[in-house]
C-alpha cells in the first residue's frame, strides 16, 4: 500500500463474520430508488479536485442520490473494514491498501466487479493491482491509482560533495557514505529503521525475494537466502549512513530532505509536489534543486522497487449496489484517473500514465520506468498479518541497529512461515 500501511490483525470472529457476508461475491440485496452513497477514502492523498468532481459528477448523473466522502486513516484500517464490511451500517465503496486487498478479496467482504470490469477499465487497469484485488478468478478490488518509489535528490548537495546520479547500488551506496562524510549533519540516503517499503528493493536487485509458493500451497520465506541477505547488508550499510531514527517509520520522510537534513529520499512518485510546493501551491527553496532518477539495479538498468497505491471495491453488504456501481465507474473513468494523475499520482488506467506529473516531463519519465519494474508482496490473504503484526518492522529496526543480517533473516522466515501457512 502506499504510503505506509501498517495493517491491524482480522480477527477470527470478524473473519467469519465477512465470509458469511456474501458467499457468492455478489452482493446483498439492493434498494431501488434515490440514495446515499457513502465513500472511505484513506489518507490525503485524492487530491481535493477529485473528491470535488466525484461528488458533483454522480449527484448530476444521479438525481435525487447523493454521495458522501468519509475520511479514514491508514493506521488501524483493516481491523475497521474487518467491522464496517461485516454490519449492517457498512459503506458502499471502500479504499483500502494494494497489499490488503487479498484480506477482504478471499472472505466475503466485497462484491464481484467482473460485470462491470470493462467499464472500469478492462485490460487498460494496472496488471499487478487487478490480481492483488482478484481471488479465485474473480476481480472484487479494482486498481485505485499506484506510486512508484523514484529516488529524489538535491542537486546542489550531490555537486558540493562531487557524487554523481549513481548507476549500480553499490555506487549509490558509496555516494551515501561520501555525501555524509563531506555534508555533516547530512543523511546521505534517509532510511529510517521500520521503512521496508525502502529496503525490499534491495532484495529483489540481488535475485532475493519475500516468500515464494510452491505448488501444493505452501509458501516458504526466502529472507534468509544469500541474495536476500546480500540485499540486506546493502540496506544496514545506508542505515549506517543516515541520521534518521532508527525506531522511526517513513511517515513524512520528505520533511528532513526538504529542510536540506538528507541529500537523498526514496518515496512514491506523489511525494515529489511535498517536496517542491507548499500548502498554498508555491513553489519551495528545493523547487530548483531537486532531481530524481529510478533506483539504480545490482548490476545496472533499474530496479525492481516496492508499487504502493491502492485498490477500491464495493461493499458485499452494500444495499446500494448499482449506485455504487455507478460511483465506481466515475473514479476508474479517465476524467477522475486524470486528476489523480495530475497530483503526481499513478492512475489505475495504464494509459493515462503519460500524465502523471505532467508539469514535470523529467519526472514523468522516471515514474514510468520505476512503475514498469515496480513489484508487490505475496500474493497471500494471510499477508496482512504478517504487517500487522509488525515483525517487517521490528526485524528492520533490528538490523539498523547492528543486528547480523543472516541470523535475524532467518528467525523473520520462520516467523512469515507460520503466519502465511498457518
Amino acid at each position: 500500500m502506499k504510503k505506509s500501511l501498517g495493517a491491524v490483525a482480522l480477527l477470527g470472529a470478524a473473519a467469519l463474520a465477512l465470509s458469511g457476508c456474501a458467499g457468492s461475491g455478489s452482493g446483498g440485496s439492493t434498494s431501488s430508488g434515490p440514495a446515499q452513497i457513502r465513500v472511505w477514502l484513506v489518507g490525503t492523498d485524492t487530491p481535493q479536485e477529485a473528491r470535488d468532481y466525484l461528488v458533483k459528477t454522480f449527484e448530476a448523473q444521479n438525481p435525487g442520490s447523493t454521495l458522501v466522502i468519509e475520511q479514514q486513516q491508514w493506521t488501524g484500517l483493516v481491523d475497521k473494514l474487518t467491522t464496517s464490511l461485516s454490519s449492517n451500517d457498512t459503506p458502499d465503496i471502500v479504499e483500502m491498501g494494494n497489499t490488503q486487498a487479498a484480506a477482504f478479496t478471499s472472505s466475503g467482504a466485497l462484491a464481484s466487479l467482473d460485470d462491470i470490469k470493462d467499464q472500469l477499465g478492462g485490460s487498460d487497469l494496472l496488471p499487478g493491482f487487478v490480481e492483488a484485488g482478484t481471488y479465485d478468478g474473480t476481480l472484487y478490488a479494482a486498481p485505485y491509482y499506484s506510486g512508484a518509489r523514484v529516488v529524489f535528490y538535491n542537486t546542489a548537495q550531490y555537486q558540493q560533495a562531487g557524487v554523481s546520479v549513481p548507476t549500480t547500488l553499490d555506487q549509490y551506496i558509496s555516494n551515501a557514505q561520501t555525501l555524509a562524510q563531506k555534508l555533516p549533519g547530512v543523511s546521505g540516503v534517509y532510511f529510517p529503521g521500520k521503512d521496508w517499503y525502502n529496503a525490499l528493493p534491495f532484495i529483489w536487485a540481488n535475485g532475493g525475494d519475500i516468500a515464494t509458493q510452491d505448488s501444493s500451497g505452501k509458501w516458504t520465506a526466502q529472507f534468509e537466502s544469500d541474495a536476500s541477505v546480500k540485499g540486506l547488508q546493502q540496506v544496514q550499510e545506508l542505515m549506517k549512513t543516515s541520521l534518521a531514527p532508527k525506531d522511526g517509520d517513513e511517515t513524512d520522510g520528505w520533511v528532513p530532505f526538504r529542510t536540506e537534513k538528507a541529500a537523498t529520499y526514496s518515496a512514491p512518485s506523489w511525494a515529489y509536489w511535498s517536496i517542491v510546493a507548499d500548502e498554498n501551491k508555491a513553489p519551495t527553496a528545493l523547487a530548483n534543486t531537486t532531481g530524481y532518477f529510478a533506483l539504480p539495479g545490482a548490476g545496472g538498468g533499474v530496479a525492481p522497487v516496492f508499487a504502493g497505491g491502492s485498490n477500491i471495491g464495493i461493499a458485499a453488504k452494500s444495499q446500494h449496489q448499482d449506485l455504487a456501481k455507478k460511483a465506481l465507474e466515475i473514479m476508474l473513468g479517465t476524467d477522475y484517473q486524470g486528476l489523480l494523475a495530475k497530483a503526481g499520482l499513478v492512475p489505475a488506467r495504464t494509459s493515462l500514465g503519460g500524465q502523471v506529473a505532467a508539469a514535470t516531463p523529467e519526472l514523468a519519465k522516471v515514474i514510468a520506468s520505476a512503475a514498469a519494474n515496480a513489484k508487490l508482496t505475496p500474493a497471500s490473504p494471510k499477508w496482512a498479518d504478517v504487517e500487522a503484526k509488525g515483525i517487517l518492522q521490528d526485524f528492520f529496526v533490528q538490523l539498523a541497529n547492528g543486528g547480523d543480517a543472516k541470523t535475524l533473516a532467518t528467525a523473520l522466515d520462520q516467523q512469515i512461515d507460520s503466519i502465511l501457512n498457518g
